[in-house]
This record gives C-alpha cells, structure tokens and sequence, in this order.
C-alpha cells in the first residue's frame, strides 16, 4: 500500500458519502412492518422487506436483528445473512434519472383521457400505428 493510493480510496470514500448519506441506524417496524433506515442527513427511509432481495418472505423474527456497518454503507440481517447496500436503497427508493423517466413515460401510456381515446379511434381508421421499418 502506497500513500498515494491510501489518499485515492480516501477520495472516493468522501465523494460517496457527500452523494450518498451514511446510515446511523435501522430497524424493523412491527406496527407498519417495514424496515427503518435512519440516515446521517437527517432523512429515515422505510420500505417493506418483501421488496428487497434477500429479505422477501423473511419473519418478523428474522428482520428485528439489524447490524449497520462501521462506514454506514450497509445493512447486515444475521438472521438471514443478508446484506443491503445502503446507496443502492437510496437510489432504488429516489430513483436515477433513467429509471424515474421511464416510470413516468409508462404512466403517461396508461393514462385514459376522452382526448386519447379520439386520437387512437381516428388512428384506428387510418390503418391504426404504422408499422416500424425493419
């Protein structure tokens, strides 16, 4: 190990946690049955464990033990010997930029509105879509 690439990880270590906020701690929430995520900002996360991987179909005896690592970048359930990322639930719960304007592109077809319902009946006698180039 140089010094030189001490200060590099060094470096990053800081620029992750400027992005992305430690967690001070977690817990399980019996009453709403969601795991609870303080974050060093100030910012508690909360999501259902169904959702996480690892952590679907877990018991709620399985979910009240929850280590936080040293750097606060993760979440340990021994019960499971599962691991979650805090960063990636960060983003999962915020959602990149990609993923937040596909959510609402996919919305925006489902919507139902007289006006859109016009346009794909006079689309409809047109031949309905045009098919895609090979």
């Amino acid at each position: 190990m140089t010094t030189d690439l001490i200060d590099r990880a060094n470096q990053r270590a800081r620029a992750r946690r400027a992005k992305y906020p430690a967690a001070l701690s977690a817990r399980y929430d019996a009453r709403s049955g969601k795991i609870v995520v303080s974050l060093a900002n100030g910012v508690d996360l909360s999501f259902p464990p169904a959702i996480a991987e690892g952590l679907e179909g877990a018991r709620a005896s399985q979910l009240v033990e929850i280590e936080v690592t040293a750097a606060g970048t993760g979440i340990h359930f021994p019960k499971l010997d599962a691991d979650l990322y805090v960063p990636g639930l960060i983003e999962d719960a915020m959602g990149s930029r990609k993923w937040m304007a596909a959510r609402l592109g996919a919305q925006g077809g489902r919507a139902r509105t007289p006006q859109k319902a016009a346009a794909s009946r006079e689309n409809g006698k047109r031949g309905g879509r045009p098919k895609k180039p090979a």
